[in-house]
């Protein structure tokens, strides 16, 4: 089939998905109140609560909840063929991840931008917000440490990319300070940062950075985990600076990427009219692991992802100027991760291989399509981008630093997000100088997602991408089937229509939960004793807390005729002294 229809055929999906399906849920499941006073006016302290324009804002929000995931989960997934990928991001993207994305926003920011485990407490009750706060802080440590493995990985892989991505720090904190200090708008310092960006592959194939021969001195660790320590390092002290001195800036920069790169990969495939080779359904080798239900949980990010509700009602929520922005932030946001992983689907069918023959060897076995899906994105985009002139060596280092810039600002939104989670449990439990002290919070969410990325169990490295992976997104996708569940309670509570949230909660968590029994059984029979018992005691957690999701919904059901609670409305801030 031509590449191009698919393009075409997504587009008009997604386009009739944002236009109408979300303004339903604005107008009738979620109501939101353009007069409504936001946490970030009400309790604004210029570090975490900031009211920022809503490009701005959509531009962190996006490449926070994008990451490496969108593309690598399309990149693994279409092993099972491109039909069912395909078809689980478009659906997915539509009536899940928009309804996901949005209900948490739009639920976090009527409850003084609360994240979405603590809400759990409030709408639910407070086992179930000691119960998912346990299940975040462990979805949280396989998030980081995933995105580490995925960065330092590619800076292994492509080191003409080191020199661009650390140029990027500077340049974004440049931006953010004339932003902040002139009160300017950030559109055009933003585009001259990308330009500079650009403009600095050259200066990076000319100059690749590599830690090869640091890690021969050593002899202690290997090149890649030599990038890792240096990557948490890094998110240590990039996780505690205000969200505009480096994170807002740069998540604009990359939210330009993204359009770029989408713009490449469409022009590329309509310019190249290249056709995808791999079969709609492929017939997988026997001993691979069923499609059903594995596919929904390796395609997260890109369909649905939990990690996203952390991100909308942890730090999106405490800079959304309007209410009403959270339709164009939460569901647009959605849409773009969706389209990212067409483009990732697209660049691993079509872009890179030029017959079918060539895509059956690389994908002749699951191990073969997890171990080199990033490669194969990024080689992809590389092609297209060939099909417009680009050298495709250019075209390499380009597409590697689109997916390293997305997963770094991932990192250090999970790592801010982990050091939240750190004091919300260290509250309840009583260990209040953890809560208090945002040194040693930090540290423990750095530390913990060190561990596992380094932790010996299957890999030369360590864990091996593919087994990292599998646990990642059963809990990643089970942190979002629950986090519907809170947003269904509170709908519910509301008098409203709960069934667009109902629908795509009760699909995730069957298919979670099975899929966190079969990876059980794997681990137990390949001797995975660290991720072995990870895996039951997150089955056990979510299994209670979705018990307890379920009698709150029935408590809501059948009280939801009876008047709902007032809504919170802050007070307007006052005005500042001139």
């Amino acid at each position: 089939m031509p590449a191009i229809v698919v393009v075409a055929f997504v587009a008009v999906l997604f386009y009739l998905g944002y236009r109408y399906y979300s303004s339903y849920l604005a107008r009738k499941v979620y109501a939101l109140d353009p007069a409504f006073v936001t946490p970030a006016h009400s309790m604004r302290d210029g570090i975490d609560f900031v009211p920022t324009n809503r490009h701005v804002l959509f531009g962190h929000h996006f490449t926070s909840v994008a990451g490496a995931a969108p593309i690598v989960g399309p990149a693994i997934a279409v092993f099972w063929g491109w039909g069912p990928a395909l078809a689980w991001v478009v659906l997915g993207t539509v009536f899940a991840a928009g309804v996901h994305d949005f209900g948490a926003l739009a639920v976090s920011v009527r409850h003084r931008a609360k994240s979405i485990g603590t809400l759990a407490q409030e709408v639910i009750n407070r086992r179930a917000r000691t119960l998912f706060l346990l299940i975040i802080f462990f979805l949280l440590t396989l998030v980081n440490a995933v995105f580490a493995v995925v960065i330092a990985n590619l800076f292994v892989a492509y080191p003409e990319a080191v020199l661009p991505i650390l140029l990027q720090i500077p340049i974004a904190i440049g931006i953010g300070q004339y932003v902040y200090r002139t009160r300017s708008a950030a559109l055009l310092p933003s585009i001259v940062g990308v330009v500079l960006l650009y403009a600095s592959i050259l200066l990076g194939r000319a100059l690749p950075l590599s830690l090869e021969g640091l890690a021969a001195a050593d002899g202690l660790f290997t090149e890649r985990n030599i990038w890792v320590l240096l990557l948490f390092a890094y998110t240590f002290v990039a996780s505690r600076i205000p969200v505009w001195v480096l994170l807002q800036p740069r998540d604009y920069i990359n939210s330009h990427q993204l359009f770029i790169a989408l713009g490449v990969i469409g022009l590329g495939v309509l310019v190249g009219m290249d056709t995808i080779v791999a079969p709609a359904f492929h017939d997988t080798p026997e001993g691979s692991p069923s499609w059903f239900p594995l596919l929904f949980i390796t395609i997260a990010c890109g369909a649905i992802s939990g990690f996203h509700s952390l991100v909308a009602s942890g730090t999106t929520a405490k800079q959304l100027d309007k209410e009403p922005d959270a339709r164009y932030v939460g569901y647009f946001g959605a849409v773009g991760e969706g389209s990212l992983a067409v483009a990732s689907i697209l660049a691993c069918t079509a872009g890179l291989f030029a017959t079918t023959d060539a895509w059956n060897a690389a994908y002749a076995d699951f191990g073969s399509a997890s171990g080199s899906a990033t490669s194969n994105f990024v080689e992809g985009v590389a092609a297209f981008a060939g099909n417009l002139g680009v050298p495709v060596a250019v075209g390499i280092v380009f597409a590697s630093i689109v997916v390293i810039s997305f997963a770094a600002t991932t990192m250090d939104t999970g790592v801010r997000l982990q050091r939240y989670i750190v004091q919300e449990i260290a509250e309840i439990s009583g260990a209040r100088t953890v809560a208090r002290n945002i040194t040693l919070a930090t540290g423990i969410a750095v530390l913990v997602p060190l561990v596992m990325a380094l932790l010996p169990g299957g890999g030369e490295d360590g864990y091996t991408f593919g087994v990292l992976w599998q646990l990642f997104g059963t809990t990643n996708q089970l942190t979002a089937g629950l986090g519907l569940a809170v947003i269904a309670v509170w709908v519910t509570r509301r008098r409203r229509n709960p069934v667009a949230v109902l629908v795509p909660l009760v699909f995730l968590l069957v298919m979670t939960t099975w899929a966190l029994v079969i990876n059980l059984g794997t681990f137990v029979e390949e001797g995975q004793w660290v991720l072995a018992p990870l895996d039951a005691i997150i089955f056990v957690l979510a299994v209670w807390l979705i018990a307890e999701a379920a009698m709150a919904l029935r408590r809501a059901w059948t009280t939801r005729d009876e008047s709902p609670a007032p809504e919170p409305r802050p007070e307007p801030e006052p005005e500042p002294e001139r």
